[in-house]
């Protein structure tokens, strides 16, 4: 987290900073595979520091009741590799990138965060799921999804998908244009993530425990920074 917090995202990265500037701060550095080993057993804890993270970012949350629902994909291999790639096979599979029209073996991120006027959305919830998992199949598959919002008096609004065969109408291009803009905030989000985490980049994993230690890792490091910053 310190090593992210001064700028750098890769592993070795991060080690070799802190054994070059800072060891006096770090004595107990211990060598770079250790220094690994370690990491890639600590995804729960990361977990745990994320979730109380979350709860001190209830303060921060706007009055506003909309909510913004997407995934971002944390790909570890694209296109013809996709389907050759077995790293952490246990929790990631074969999904499709619609905005980059490519197919990847990775997982999913979903996200739902509360809209704030004039600023990036706030998470309430990031869960992960396999990279073919559906963005509505995985919402919905809380049995109880349908009742919550009906209970909430809570509308989702989702784009449509093409006619089979045909092109859409003006009347359904009108909408999706409409939902595609109440969601670029997430999309912002994501941006943000990316650029303060280097999340998406995962070149280096080679195992179930590394994936969940770079996502859930990187994750906490973002919600310390929005609780730094609310």
């Amino acid at each position: 987290m310190f090593g992210h917090l001064q700028g750098w995202f890769d592993k070795k990265a991060i080690h070799k900073f802190i054994g070059d500037y800072w060891r006096r701060f770090f004595p107990k550095l211990p060598s770079y595979q250790t220094f690994v080993a370690r990491l890639n057993q600590l995804e729960q804890t990361f977990q745990t520091i994320a979730g109380y993270l979350s709860q001190q970012l209830g303060q921060a949350r706007s009055p506003e009741i909309d909510h913004l629902i997407d995934s971002l994909q944390v790909m570890l291999a694209k296109v013809g590799h996709a389907y050759t790639a077995t790293v952490a096979r246990e929790v990631a599979n074969v999904g499709f990138c619609a905005s980059k029209k490519t197919y990847f073996h990775g997982v999913r991120l979903y996200t739902i965060t509360q809209r704030r006027n004039g600023t990036l959305p706030l998470p309430n919830q990031i869960w992960m799921r396999e990279g073919s998992c559906h963005d509505l199949r995985s919402v919905k598959a809380d049995p109880n999804f349908e009742t919550m919002l009906k209970e909430q008096q809570t509308t989702l609004y989702a784009p449509r998908k093409k006619p089979k065969g045909n092109e859409s109408d003006d009347t359904q291009k009108y909408y999706n244009h409409l939902v595609s803009r109440l969601r670029q905030p997430i999309e912002s989000f994501f941006n943000w993530l990316i650029d303060k985490t280097d999340i998406h980049r995962v070149s280096t994993v080679r195992s179930t425990d590394a994936l969940l230690d770079h996502c859930f890792g990187k994750l906490t490091v973002a919600f310390l920074l929005l609780v730094s910053n609310s």
